[in-house]
């Protein structure tokens, strides 16, 4: 009897009696009248009423679902410091976070009591002990405030699928055209009188073949063509072998890697620019003799000098004893003097290789902690799909119901035809908005998990597997995971391609929680190769060749 009235004594939470105030606007908003200032006068007059001493308030002007969000992670860095419980308040959920990219990050804190979150407007505070409807109210918030950026983004699309049925380009105007308003006060694209003839130069010049970029570099110093935006300076390699390779200039515009007619004016034809891609691919020059003998840089570097080919060179000798030994030399010309040939030793830029694949390796505690977080962040992102399926197939068919109970009152004449027409058409729209959704839905990255964890693991062991690998395997490892390589007399200088080079700068947990959200966010495309069919066939090659 006296078991069973015994009374279990729970331990209290820690209540945080400290707060940190967050004030966020993005500049449209601020425009609008939704100001940082109304919102710091609210908040404090909450932690006030709250008993809640003000440690900072953080004013934050970015949005809160594109880029790196590098102002709330400060925040969080700074609450992290904090030895005590800290309440973050915040006017409204939306305030706070917009999708569940950061819901991992502000639930761990929570649940080690470190952190409460506290919203005005909703009247909420979630914290550790937080019962699951709290916490169902929070959710339900974030994917609110999720849909309504969801909504806007769709809005954009179908403005962006409309200019491209219309041939309208929506983006800045590439050189040798000029972005203009005409006299209805719309932006449009018209002819660079002044530009328009040194960018068809520029073409015919380089589709007669035998100028490198660094020549054509050269060229448009000469001819004193400059941008048309930024410092307005003479254009690089970089930015005339971008011109070179953009269909806009013979009707084309490139949107997600497809082509499109444009309305505009163009500057060349399109077999000008079919002449300059057969020049830059190769097709009109005699085809270089390769020896017997397979080079690891064959065709993959550049002359930061002259922006010619390097090639490749086996050097004998033998020695008295009878014994040949080999080397392979790396031809360039000399940064001093771009006149003189040099020879580079292949071991020398193979190490700086190795090098560059060292500082991809991710030791092993920290590798296992970002395939852990790619997984939870992928289980979230899916959890609040399923939900946003569930809810839309319900308003789906609580539509079809109106459909069937408005032609009922059609019928026994309670609305007339127009009437009837019109409620008709707004509940179709809504629905055929209601199918592009779950079909973007169905849609999804499915192989987004997979894909990055690949390129996780493949980053970590790039350095042991070119160690182990062929030749011909070192040059597709080298082919995959480098943009550019040029060799400057003994130094080479390189770029990583996506996502490699932000992989690079990831030095701590932190760091890679960033960059997954990020990628997860703006679904970078991955080298546009097949990561996971790569990576395998790296694995099973590299032991192959051990055996």
């Amino acid at each position: 009897m006296n078991s069973m009235n015994t009374v279990i004594n729970f331990p209290k939470r820690k209540e945080a009696k400290c707060a940190v105030i967050l004030a966020r606007v993005s500049s449209k908003e601020q425009e609008e009248g939704y100001s940082i200032d109304a919102q710091k006068h609210r908040l404090e007059t909450y932690c006030t009423r709250k008993n809640l001493q003000i440690l900072n308030t953080f004013e934050i002007t970015e949005s809160s679902t594109v880029g790196d969000r590098k102002k709330f992670m400060k925040m969080i860095a700074y609450i992290k410091k904090q030895r005590k419980p800290i309440a973050l308040v915040s006017d409204k959920v939306d305030r706070l976070q917009r999708s569940f990219r950061e819901y991992p990050l502000l639930d761990g804190l929570i649940q080690e009591g470190r952190l409460e979150l506290h919203f005005n407007t909703e009247n909420q505070i979630i914290h550790q002990t937080s019962t699951s409807h709290e916490r169902m109210m929070w959710s339900m918030s974030v994917m609110m405030a999720q849909s309504f950026v969801d909504s806007m983004r769709d809005n954009v699309k179908r403005s962006q699928e409309h200019k491209i049925r219309i041939g309208e380009w929506s983006g800045a105007a590439p050189v040798g055209y000029l972005n203009i308003r005409n006299e209805q006060g719309k932006t449009d694209i018209t002819i660079d009188q002044d530009r328009a003839p040194l960018i068809k130069k520029l073409f015919l010049t380089y589709a007669e073949g035998g100028k490198t970029l660094s020549e054509l570099e050269a060229l448009c110093k000469k001819w004193d063509l400059k941008n048309i935006r930024g410092k307005k300076s003479h254009l690089q390699r970089s930015h005339i072998y971008k011109i070179l390779n953009n269909p806009f200039y013979y009707g084309k515009m490139r949107v997600k890697g497809h082509l499109y007619p444009h309305r505009y004016e163009p500057i060349i034809s399109k077999e000008i620019f079919d002449k300059c891609q057969a020049v830059m691919q190769g097709w009109n020059k005699k085809p270089f003799q390769y020896a017997a003998k397979e080079f690891v840089f064959r065709g993959l570097l550049q002359c930061a000098t002259t922006g010619r080919t390097v090639t490749a060179d086996t050097k004998k000798k033998t020695y008295k004893s009878g014994k040949v030994a080999q080397w392979t030399y790396l031809r360039c010309w000399n940064p001093d003097d771009p006149e003189k040939k040099m020879w580079v030793r292949e071991e020398k830029i193979l190490s700086q290789i190795e090098e560059v694949f060292k500082k991809l390796t991710i030791p092993e505690p920290q590798l296992t902690n970002v395939i852990k977080y790619i997984r939870e962040v992928d289980y979230t992102e899916r959890e609040f799909v399923r939900r946003h399926r569930k809810e839309l197939i319900k308003e789906q068919d609580s539509i079809l119901a109106k459909l069937d109970s408005l032609m009922e009152l059609l019928l026994e004449r309670i609305i007339d035809r127009s009437d009837f027409t019109r409620k008709k058409t707004a509940l179709n729209e809504r629905l055929d908005e209601i199918d592009l959704q779950l079909k973007d839905d169905r849609n999804g990255d499915e192989n987004f998990k997979e894909t990055l964890i690949s390129l996780v693991e493949l980053s970590s062991q790039a350095h042991e597997l070119f160690k182990s690998s062929t030749v011909e395997q070192k040059r597709r490892l080298v082919n995959f995971m480098f943009a550019n390589l040029n060799l400057k007399g003994a130094t080479l200088c390189y770029s990583l391609k996506k996502p490699f080079d932000q992989f690079m700068k990831c030095t701590n947990d932190s760091q890679w929680r960033i960059l997954v959200n990020r990628l997860r966010t703006n679904s970078i495309d991955f080298c546009h190769i097949d990561a996971i069919t790569f990576y395998k066939n790296s694995l099973s090659n590299s032991v192959g060749s051990a055996d």
